[in-house]
């Protein structure tokens, strides 16, 4: 069955969060699918560096009921068949308080509910679990993975958030590690897929070629539970030493 929703849940902050979510969606546009990112990590506001051009509109205003859900949509210039779409959080502090309010939770629960509607899939960007707006994002998602780092503080945090998920009774499905080739990586013994490192400015799951491409490919496979139909070379001989 596929999956429509797939909240991305950061272990801690710079755990990786941002760029999966982003490389999924690369991964999904490539195999003709349409899909949405919608940022719920009204802190730090990653998902903005990855849209081009001026935000008026996000997804702070949509959660304060100052802007509608369609006007904080913007397409990603991707050469892909599929349609990504980013609704990213870009804000002054004081809207970010009043995005993280009980009520404005409802309309988060409310977005991810529209986005689905909308797209074939949607991928929620969530940072660690401490506020209204995380707790709306993944009640609102039929699964979760938790994203930890492929370094001590991730593996040590991991059942942290584990616990907190299992607390507001939405436990996590699944776990993704980062980074896992980068220089004294640390093994996440829990992780169900590990992605490595790759161009620091991504996504680089647009080139099939990318040593990242394949293993995003597999995770968004069993995460959403769907064939998508893409083809990567097999390493030769020379490619292993």
């Amino acid at each position: 069955m596929d999956i429509s929703t797939l909240a991305l849940v950061g272990v801690a902050g710079g755990a990786g969060t941002t760029r999966t979510a982003v490389e999924m969606a690369a991964t999904l546009g490539r195999a003709d699918r349409s899909v949405a990112v919608i940022d719920a990590a009204f802190g730090t506001q990653g998902l903005a560096t990855y849209v081009s051009g001026r935000i008026t509109d996000d997804m702070t205003a949509v959660a304060v009921d100052e802007s509608a859900f369609e006007a904080a949509l913007y397409d990603a210039d991707y050469d892909v068949p599929g349609r990504v779409t980013f609704c990213p959080a870009h804000a002054p502090f004081e809207r970010i308080a009043r995005a993280k309010a009980p009520e404005a939770a409802r309309a988060v629960e409310t977005a991810v509910a529209d986005a689905a509607a909308r797209f074939d899939h949607v991928l929620v960007d969530v940072p660690p679990v401490a506020a209204n707006q995380a707790v709306a994002a993944l009640a609102a998602a039929d699964r979760r993975a938790l994203v930890a780092p492929s370094t001590r503080r991730g593996a040590d945090l991991l059942p942290r958030q584990r616990g907190r998920l299992r607390d507001i009774d939405a436990p996590a499905d699944a776990v993704v590690a980062t980074r896992t080739d980068a220089s004294g990586a640390v093994a996440v013994d829990a992780a169900d897929h590990g992605l490595p490192a790759d161009d620091p400015v991504g996504p680089s799951a647009l080139d099939p070629d990318s040593p990242l491409a394949p293993a995003v490919a597999t995770a968004v496979s069993d995460l959403f539970g769907v064939d998508l139909g893409l083809e990567f070379e097999e390493p030769g001989l020379f490619d292993r030493l």
